[in-house]
């Protein structure tokens, strides 16, 4: 955990951060197994996001891309029960899925790679999954159902909500994160949870590894009537968060830094048991 940390906490070169002769070794290991990567997302295979992505991995290993066949946006970690899900094979790796990210992954593991993959990267996200945006996200569940299947597994997410943004100014970095991630691993259970500043890159400041920051929705349903028909509501709604923790990711992401926030599969609270302890008791 600890090398992670200090690898990406600066953007210097790798053979600067640990060394040629070490990455040599590491790199003599992988040759004769070149690592099998799984590329997903939330915003569907038509997304400039996950085309950067693809292009960044395919320079790293063997690539198997399966996203929604539409826009899944803010599903978290749903996954499809009570229909069927329909997999079509596109060219070159690239699957298409009917149900969410998470419905993707669990195929792509079970069916369609040839073997467990070494790595699993989703995005990239258009729109924030920081502060509490990654409860919602399609993005980072995908990326978390991948490591509860013992995969290493990144998610990517940048704040613009442009569609139309191609996220190339960022392709170094991101190669480099993942570089890093595929050399050294990543602890049991931990998700990377990646937010990207809508700035250019040579204006970020660098990386920072982060706690998530405390932040809430404030819901305002906009209800539309039509003649004859039903009464319907559409979700509109502002955010709002407290950029005053200097370790938070809000506060970096406001201050031109990456954030990474190492998510773990175990939600429970053990500092909390102390305050709990009324509600355990023998019967």
């Amino acid at each position: 955990m600890t090398c992670i940390m200090k690898n990406l906490m600066v953007t210097m070169p790798l053979h600067l951060q640990f060394g040629t002769e070490y990455l040599k070794q590491k790199f003599k290991k992988m040759k004769n197994k070149k690592p099998l990567i799984l590329v997903v997302n939330d915003d569907g295979l038509k997304s400039n996001g996950i085309n950067l992505l693809t292009n960044v991995v395919r320079k790293l290993g063997e690539v198997f891309v399966v996203a929604p066949s539409e826009n899944k946006s803010a599903v978290s970690h749903g996954m499809t029960l009570y229909k069927d899900i329909v997999i079509e094979s596109m060219n070159n790796n690239v699957f298409t899925c009917s149900g969410t990210p998470v419905d993707c992954v669990k195929l792509a593991i079970d069916k369609i790679l040839p073997r467990t993959p070494d790595l699993c990267v989703s995005g990239i996200n258009h729109g924030s999954n920081h502060s509490i945006n990654s409860l919602y996200s399609g993005t980072l569940h995908g990326a978390m159902e991948a490591t509860i299947h013992g995969v290493p597994s990144l998610s990517f997410s940048h704040l613009s909500y442009d569609e139309s943004k191609t996220f190339n100014d960022y392709e170094a970095i991101i190669k480099q994160i993942i570089s890093s991630v595929l050399i050294n691993g990543l602890p049991e259970s931990v998700t990377l949870n990646i937010n990207i500043p809508d700035v250019d890159s040579n204006n970020l400041k660098g990386i920072k590894l982060c706690n998530q920051a405390q932040g809430k929705w404030t819901e305002d349903y906009i209800l539309s009537r039509k003649e004859g028909c039903k009464d319907y509501y559409k979700l509109n709604g502002t955010f709002e968060h407290d950029i005053s923790d200097v370790k938070s990711d809000a506060w970096a992401l406001e201050n031109k830094f990456i954030s990474v926030v190492p998510v773990h599969l175990d939600c429970s609270v053990l500092q909390q048991n102390k305050f709990l302890k009324y509600l355990q008791y023998d019967f």
